[in-house]
């Protein structure tokens, strides 16, 4: 079994929650056993903990953002470990790119990285297929770590160490103390989201949106001779993005929250000043385990209703319907 330690930034504690969910079949397969810095008990030294999970453990994923790359700790303390480590062969250091940030130059920038190409998890449309395509990427070093291996099924036989300790006045079996003996690993239950959580996370989307059409519209026009962004708030909930070339206005649209279907976040080709016509729309859904985007599916015959959008995936959704255009695509 390879032992897994992840190296993260709280600010990406859900997003690490999420890739340890994806992890489980490797789990109860016994190829993988994983740790980080929240299994740690009340009481233990925190820094001599994290020390010797990182000075033994098999395979150390480094979860990349900005957060973790902002991080001292992170960056100075366990990636310099983990890479020295990684160097000498006694350890295998896989970066996880969970978020677009600077990481190129970094100490690991010349390791291929996960997932696919080193594209961040919030930038596909369905994070699912990212953390699937994340763990096949550690089953293959971890069943190389284990010769290839996969364990044989525990018994289910209860240990004697386990075994249920009489009680010393009926002299039957009594409970065992929390924690010992064999007990399943199912134990996700499923969560449920109030439609206040639903509003909020809405909101959310639609600020989250409205600032990535900022910073992009900007930033091409920084990479882009002769172009120029410009994003022009209207409301709380509406924005319109315009690209010109050489002064010349060559895409725009409009992007408002609300429409003719009620609660949504929708996209329009132009100056649009109502909430009848638009082009795309996303919506605000919800499984088991966490909330996410879906989009109407106009703008690609439908596929996108089968994927989970994070924000980033819905931002880049929209953002792709403006500057397709100018990039030979329709």
């Amino acid at each position: 079994m390879a032992s897994v330690f992840f190296s993260y930034s709280h600010a990406d504690e859900q997003l690490r929650n999420e890739l340890e969910v994806h992890l489980a079949m490797l789990k109860r397969e016994g190829i993988i056993d994983t740790w980080h810095d929240r299994r740690i008990d009340a009481g233990e030294n925190i820094d001599r903990a994290i020390d010797e999970r990182i000075n033994r453990d098999d395979i150390i994923l480094l979860l990349v953002s900005s957060s973790f790359l902002d991080s001292a700790y992170c960056f100075d303390v366990e990636l310099e470990r983990a890479m020295a480590r990684h160097e000498v062969g006694e350890a295998v250091v896989i970066p996880v790119i969970l978020r677009p940030c600077d990481w190129h130059r970094a100490p690991f920038g010349k390791l291929l990285a996960l997932p696919t190409d080193g594209r961040p998890v919030t930038r596909w449309p369905d994070k699912d297929e990212a953390y699937l395509d994340i763990v096949r990427g550690i089953r293959r070093v971890a069943e190389r770590i284990g010769g290839g291996k996969v364990p044989p099924a525990p018994s289910p036989t209860v240990p004697a160490t386990h075994a249920p300790v009489p009680s010393q006045t009926t002299g039957r079996p009594g409970p065992r103390p929390a924690g010992e003996g064999p007990r399943s690993s199912n134990l996700r239950l499923a969560k449920t989201f109030t439609q206040r959580d639903k509003d909020q996370f809405m909101e959310e989307a639609f600020r989250y949106i409205a600032l990535y059409f900022e910073n992009s519209l900007a930033e091409l026009g920084r990479r882009n001779a002769g172009f120029e962004g410009t994003f022009r708030s209207i409301d709380n909930s509406r924005f319109t993005a315009s690209i010109y070339r050489n002064g010349d206005a060559v895409a725009r649209c409009t992007v408002y929250e609300g429409g003719p279907f009620g609660s949504g976040i929708y996209y329009a080709q132009g100056e649009n000043r109502g909430n009848n016509s638009y082009n795309e729309s996303l919506s605000v859904e919800a499984d088991d385990q966490m909330l996410f985007l879906r989009s109407l599916g106009m703008s690609h015959m439908g596929q996108g209703q089968a994927q989970k959008l994070s924000l980033e995936g819905g931002a880049e959704l929209f953002w792709s319907l403006l500057i397709a255009p100018l990039q030979g695509r329709q």
